[in-house]
């Protein structure tokens, strides 16, 4: 089930990546930010229930509710036109529990593979933060590109190793190629960051509808392997 879920939440990364690149209206987004957000709040939810006090299987859900809660976020933004500050202060918070998960997978569940993926997770939500948050307009376009990076390398192909069983036999190789993309794209900055962007001073980006990519900057939701 958790697996099913990290899938679709490739495909809003995706999705909110192109949007952040100009490529998809911010409106037409909304609707799979409020599909993804709401099973991404019912999974972990139904995982918790269903546990039977496990501390690891809690412990893994209650990453999830993070990312849940940030597309629900997202599609609020999306539709009513709300300003990008709460949710970018919101994504600094995700960020931070990010890093405190990848530390929990390198060492706790002893999992490297998913301990990369949580640091990829915690750069992307913290350029979220960087772009509502603190109004750094000129990294709205590379973080569009991180957002399509990690919804294929850290999403949708981990979901197909885990759906088809190969995921545990694999995930030390995993780690490695996850560590080597996610230098790889964050080595691309130079060339994606927008020069002729606002000051930082200038207005906050917004998520409102029909806006650019400088104003549609919205964050997606990872998940743990339990996704």
């Amino acid at each position: 089930m958790a697996s099913v879920g990290l899938l679709y939440v490739g495909a809003v990364l995706i999705v909110n990546g192109l949007m952040l690149l100009g490529r998809v209206d911010a409106r037409a987004a909304a609707p799979l930010n409020f599909f993804v957000g709401a099973l991404q709040v019912f999974t972990p939810t139904y995982l918790i229930v269903t546990s039977g006090g496990d501390p690891d299987v809690v412990l893994g859900a209650s990453g999830l509710y993070l990312f849940g809660f940030t597309y629900l976020y997202v599609g609020l933004n999306l539709i009513y036109g709300l300003d990008g500050t709460g949710l970018g202060w919101f994504s600094a918070f995700v960020a931070g529990c990010a890093v405190v998960f990848a530390g929990l997978n390198f060492g706790r569940l002893d999992d490297p593979a998913f301990g990369v993926i949580w640091l990829y997770w915690a750069v992307l939500w913290a350029l979220f933060f960087l772009v509502l948050g603190l109004k750094r307009e000129e990294l709205t376009r590379f973080t569009g590109l991180v957002a399509v990076v990690a919804g294929v390398v850290t999403c949708a192909v981990p979901a197909f190793l885990l759906l088809t069983g190969v995921w545990q036999d694999n995930v030390m190789t995993s780690a490695i190629v996850l560590a080597v993309v996610l230098l790889l794209s964050l080595a691309l900055f130079p060339r994606f960051r927008d020069r002729r962007a606002p000051a930082p001073d200038a207005p906050a980006p917004e998520l409102r509808e029909g806006g650019t990519a400088a104003h549609a900057a919205g964050p997606s939701q990872p998940a743990d392997r339990r996704r």
